[in-house]
């Protein structure tokens, strides 16, 4: 018997050297191939396929262990999907720290209160780290893609500043802009004033966007909002610049010239009346509670004053005399 009890010592000395060594592994610091190695780990990567991943990467160890470790542990399912970055000095255990708390790189794309469609597309473009699909994607697709089809993309984008992962779809971050423009969007809706001439919250967008385009100075959003409401009230053309230029799209050369107001396309206010058939421009939170909140004014016109601000008038005597005192340096 004193052979089998030696044996079993044998066996636990073993195993506690195996344990120790163990250990000692997931405390001591990886070798890494460079200063900082990247990974993106896709949705329904298996732990072993993360292992793998983490040294081809340029983690210096054997895949096995990592593997033996993620499932070990018992967080192995926890591993989330993302973007990760570690660095010189990291312990297995903290690598898996690093995947259970979703501790990942973040991006980040700023649309831009104001910006139309092609710019949107230009920073998606630009974007580090994200992954194009809408590049190849001809607009209807992309509004397909993005569960509005036949809907023009013009304003349908919250501006805002979107965090994403590296290596994260454009798509997705278009779909994060899109639903929150709709939630705001909805938000305002439900809490517009009353007896607005608007028959829709497509129409609060577009006006929205035309508000956005002509504020200069913020404490002046909702008197220009009330103009536009005041024209759209009596039937008059809101004749509106931004929504010519828009009209004339990448021909406009930055100056608007006379013919330019008289040439008619769906997009000129000169030309037709009511709204244009599609916001010029994504407006912010300020310029669609405006649109759907304005001030309590008669007003029918406004001018830049030159310092941001504008001058309002309830009638055309007026609004000429303000014009001739801002615009031609008269008395």
């Amino acid at each position: 018997m004193k052979w089998l009890l030696r044996a079993l010592l044998a066996l636990l000395l073993i195993a506690g050297i195996a344990a120790a060594g163990v250990w000692q592994w997931l405390r001591s610091p990886l070798a890494l191939a460079a200063p900082s190695v990247e990974l993106s780990i896709e949705p329904g990567t298996n732990p072993a396929e993360v292992a793998r991943a983490w040294v081809n990467a340029g983690v210096q160890t054997d895949a096995r262990w990592l593997y033996q470790w993620f499932k070990w542990s018992g967080q192995a399912k926890q591993i989330r999907a993302g973007s990760y970055e570690v660095h010189a000095g990291i312990t297995p255990r903290e690598l898996l720290d690093k995947m259970v708390r979703g501790d990942q790189v973040m991006e980040q794309l700023r649309l831009i209160e104001g910006w139309n469609w092609r710019q949107v597309r230009a920073a998606l473009a630009a974007a580090p780290a994200l992954k194009s699909r809408t590049a190849t994607m001809s607009d209807a697709e992309i509004m397909a893609a993005l569960g509005q089809p036949d809907v023009a993309p013009e304003g349908r984008f919250f501006p805002d500043t979107y965090a994403y992962s590296r290596g994260v779809s454009d798509l997705t971050v278009l779909k994060r802009a899109h639903a929150a423009m709709q939630q705001r969007l909805a938000a305002a809706w439900g809490q517009r004033a009353t007896g607005l001439p608007l028959k829709s919250p497509d129409e609060a967008l577009i006006l929205a966007s035309i508000v956005e385009k002509e504020t200069g100075a913020p404490a002046d959003r909702k008197k220009v909002a009330a103009v536009f409401i005041n024209r759209l009230r009596v039937g008059m053309p809101l004749q509106t610049d931004p929504t010519v230029i828009y009209g004339l799209g990448e021909t406009f050369d930055g100056n608007l010239r006379k013919r330019d107001l008289l040439s008619d396309t769906p997009f000129n206010t000169y030309t037709r009346g009511g709204l244009p058939p599609t916001p010029i421009a994504m407006p912010g939170a300020a310029s669609l509670q405006a649109a759907l909140n304005p001030a309590a004014t008669r007003d029918l016109y406004f001018v830049a004053r030159g310092d941001g601000s504008s001058e309002f008038s309830e009638d055309l005597a007026a609004h000429n005399r303000a014009v001739n005192k801002y615009q031609r340096g008269g008395k």
